[in-house]
């Protein structure tokens, strides 16, 4: 690699696909520089998430603010020979400078309802296409995800356990991120810790207790470092490792101050009930139980509905990877390009016209159902679509911190009816008249085109 060429993880306008590029030169040639809206949505949920969670927004507006091609970048794209020199030029000095609007982070969201929407110059509005679906993408699933552990957990803590399975460490950080705004109480990263402002947590491996010629000994000196710790009890024969910590109570009396043990493997339901007896029995009914190990919500539920007592959780790669739903059916969508709505029939794969705006319908305080409306009209309920950026420039409420993010989500997805939120009942979103109307009129002019 020459020295001189740029780091390839950095985010740059190229982290785009090559045919947004092509299409862009030929919109530029053909003057098409009117104004574009594009709606960026999920077009179905995946199977057992009955909601997602909108993620990823400050992520989408960073890039956003910086979009730019570099003079390295362009030099690239001219060796391609894809390119005339005066479409490069115009690249150069290319900003974003349009509007976006946007669901605020933590909200609730269903298929089709817009996450949000670009409206800007034409080739301004694809270039920056891959890349934004590329940054809500990610956090939106994760999000969701972490939504489905933190109900199963039904209120006990739940820690990302998941950087080192997470496919990059980008997508560790953010993944962090997503799984606190979605009511993860803490995560293991600490680069996260630090990027975010999050709450860290961790204490020690199997490899501590491994490297010790006995399993009290270690116990006894990481004590002895950090006095209100958490202990791994299950490097060798668990029962026996909890034993060990009654053990060390003994030995330290009131010096002894360790919060919790933690339990990484095995049968976790008969493991957690004997520790619990062997604490009980010792007068450390104050020190908690904290499990890990190829936990899901499923395996978290199973535990939390059994009355094991387990006292919070440490999710990891079934986190961050959303195993069982590992994408979202994202999709970016041009609905409406100089004033004229415009609409996609592909079979699966249809559009609706136009800007929109989605109306949260509630009554007494909880969510009845969703309506996508033409933007423009004034329909009953809270209009969820909301200014993020104008002329390129961040809205000052765009991007509240991440405890109010936080404190957004979990009061909007406790509005959600119960049998949504438990999967047993789907949430009603519809379309409003005018929508349905121009959808309909559009559909017949272009069945006729």
């Amino acid at each position: 690699m020459n020295g001189a060429q740029q780091d390839p993880f950095v985010c740059t306008a190229l982290a785009t696909d090559l045919y947004q590029l092509t299409m862009a030169q030929a919109y530029w040639r053909e003057g098409m520089h009117e104004p574009a809206v594009f709606d960026l949505f999920v077009r179905e949920l995946p199977t057992k998430r009955p909601f997602l969670i909108a993620a990823g927004l400050e992520h989408a507006i960073a890039v956003l603010e910086s979009f730019a091609f570099t003079s390295t970048d362009l030099e690239y794209l001219d060796g391609l020979g894809l390119f005339g020199k005066a479409f490069l030029d115009y690249l150069a000095g290319l900003r974003f400078d349009g509007d976006l609007v946007a669901l605020a982070e933590g909200t609730p969201v269903f298929a089709d309802e817009p996450l949000l929407e670009v409206i800007a110059p034409l080739p301004q509005a694809q270039l920056v296409e891959t890349v934004l679906i590329n940054q809500i993408h990610l956090p939106t699933m994760v999000a969701s995800k972490a939504a489905q552990v933190v109900k199963a957990a039904q209120g006990r803590p739940v820690v990302d356990f998941g950087l080192r399975r997470a496919h990059g460490i980008e997508a560790g950080v953010k993944a962090a991120r997503a799984a606190y705004l979605a009511g993860a109480s803490a995560t293991s990263n600490v680069q996260a810790g630090r990027a975010f402002g999050l709450p860290v947590s961790g204490t020690m491996a199997h490899s501590y207790v491994l490297a010790h010629d006995d399993e009290l000994e270690s116990f006894r000196q990481f004590a002895d470092l950090y006095p209100e710790t958490v202990l791994l009890v299950d490097t060798y024969e668990t029962l026996a490792g909890v034993e060990k910590v009654a053990a060390l109570s003994r030995e330290l009396g009131d010096a002894f101050r360790v919060r919790a043990i933690r339990i990484d493997s095995g049968d976790l339901g008969s493991l957690c009930r004997g520790a619990r007896d062997v604490l009980d029995q010792a007068g450390l009914g104050d020190v908690t139980i904290f499990v890990s190990g190829d936990l899901d919500e499923h395996r978290v539920a199973r535990l939390v509905e059994d009355g094991v007592p387990v006292d919070g959780f440490g999710v990891g790669t079934h986190l961050v990877t959303s195993a069982d739903a590992p994408y979202l059916n994202c999709a970016y969508k041009l609905v409406e390009y100089a004033g004229v709505p415009r609409m996609k029939l592909s079979s699966g794969k249809v559009t609706l016209p136009g800007r929109k705006q989605v109306f949260r319908q509630e009554d007494d305080g909880r969510a009845i159902g969703d309506l996508i409306a033409r933007h423009g009209e004034s329909l009953p309920g809270s209009p969820l679509l909301q200014p993020a950026m104008q002329a390129g420039q961040r809205l000052a409420d765009a991007t509240p911190g991440l405890d109010q993010i936080r404190a957004h989500c979990r009061d909007r997805v406790a509005r959600l009816p119960a049998a949504v939120r438990e999967g047993r009942k789907d949430y009603p979103v519809s379309h409003s008249e005018a929508l349905d109307k121009e959808a309909r009129r559009m559909t017949a002019g272009l069945a006729r085109a």
